[in-house]
């Protein structure tokens, strides 16, 4: 079609001006990254007498590597199920909002699946596989975090010291699922162990700080069934954000619950030395293994993120990074 109206020919460089100008707009420190995980049915080791759980991991590891972005960010995905395992296993991000019919299926051994979602909301999120029974491949090991960094890093304190800490129920005979909907758990883990960060118990390690710095806890309930009441002995919460969000604030909070599924960060600012434990207040699953202490000192060395302990996984990793994004 000519134009040969004036009127018209105005318009259309108005909305091509407009549209140029959204372009520029639009938001250049959004990345995109390629993460990719791998079903692995292995043993791994769940205490410091070095008994070893018959489990289903992403990545050989129990949680799950981290995957850390930022709000924007793309994340393309990929699962693969390798040929040597005997079952069906799938992956649910929390932090996406995409069809779960054709993303989060279940695939086969010797299958892939990929897909791609946007982070568009900043918080810790919890990602898991979603294959029948669900409860069972969560029950086995199949979990771990994703945190969606707020895009505007002036939305909360600074952290001087962050870490990551993943409940669940472990169940000692992994093939009984009645068991797992019955509720009939052995003991409540904190990343992937029985007192895993209990100095004074055999094998135990810790979590580290120095008096005076602000340590964030980004907390993860895997479940499958209870919640988590979450509470530093010795200690207030400075701040929770309910899913990790800045704008989901509480202040001054002696303890907080965290139900299966769901997530928040924990900032504590402890102002002289000692210990202090970080336990569920749900005492029948701290004494059971959930309690992680906190040992605070002027000598404190700078921590990973999700520190492991003196006892090791059965693969060549021995520390549980942030899965590489490119």
């Amino acid at each position: 079609m000519r134009i040969s109206d004036g009127r018209f020919g105005a318009f259309a460089l108005l909305t091509g001006f407009l549209a140029g100008s959204l372009a520029l707009s639009s938001p250049a420190w959004a990345k995109t990254h390629d993460v990719a995980m791998t079903a692995v049915e292995t043993d791994v080791v769940i205490e410091g007498n070095g008994e070893k759980y018959a489990a289903w991991t992403f990545n050989g590891t129990v949680p799950g590597p981290v995957v850390r972005v930022t709000e924007g960010d793309t994340i393309n995905f990929t699962l693969t199920n390798p040929a040597t395992n005997k079952n069906p296993h799938a992956m649910d991000f929390h932090a996406a909002e995409i069809d779960f019919l054709k993303n989060y299926r279940a695939i086969n051994a010797g299958e892939t699946i990929s897909f791609t979602f946007v982070a568009k909301k900043p918080g810790i999120f919890f990602y898991h596989c979603g294959a029948p029974p669900m409860i069972q491949h969560v029950a086995r090991g199949m979990f771990g975090a994703i945190i969606v960094d707020p895009k505007n890093a002036k939305a909360w304190p600074k952290a001087d010291r962050e870490y990551v800490l993943v409940q669940s129920e472990f169940f000692k005979n992994p093939n009984d699922v009645q068991a797992m909907f019955d509720r009939k758990y052995d003991n409540v883990l904190f990343n992937g162990g029985i007192f895993k960060y209990h100095p004074f118990v055999t094998g135990g390690g810790k979590l580290d700080a120095k008096p005076g710095e602000r340590v964030r806890i980004y907390f993860v309930n895997a479940g499958p069934n209870e919640f988590s009441s979450f509470h530093p002995i010795g200690e207030i919460w400075d701040n929770v954000y309910e899913s990790g969000n800045p704008t989901n604030k509480l202040t001054g909070v002696q303890t907080y619950v965290v139900g299966p599924g769901s997530a928040a960060t924990f900032d504590v600012v402890v102002e002289s030395a000692g210990a202090y434990p970080l336990v569920t207040h749900s005492l029948t699953g701290a004494l059971r293994g959930a309690i992680a202490v906190l040992l605070v000192g002027p000598d404190a060395k700078p921590a990973p993120l999700m520190p492991m302990v003196p006892w090791k996984v059965t693969t060549p990793q021995t520390e549980i990074t942030p899965v590489p994004v490119q």
